[in-house]
């Protein structure tokens, strides 16, 4: 994974477990918790070709590295 995020970088907390885990559904409740949180389109970005890059697993992967996942 490529993830350079700066070391002040406050992953959101985001609710996975229980709700719809279809990798788009995925991709759209991390980038809206990003953006709440007032994390840069920059980074969001970066999190969205870094998390389209691969197969489910590294969806997920990257996912964890971006947020906190409930």
């Amino acid at each position: 994974m490529n993830a350079d995020l700066p070391a002040d970088y406050r992953k959101p907390t985001v609710k996975l477990v229980g709700t719809d885990g279809n990798a788009l559904s995925i991709l759209g409740r991390v980038s809206a918790a990003m953006k709440e949180a007032g994390i840069p389109k920059e980074t969001i970005d970066a999190f969205f070709r870094e998390a389209t890059a691969g197969d489910y697993d590294h969806l997920l992967r990257v996912v964890m590295t971006y947020a906190e996942v409930e």
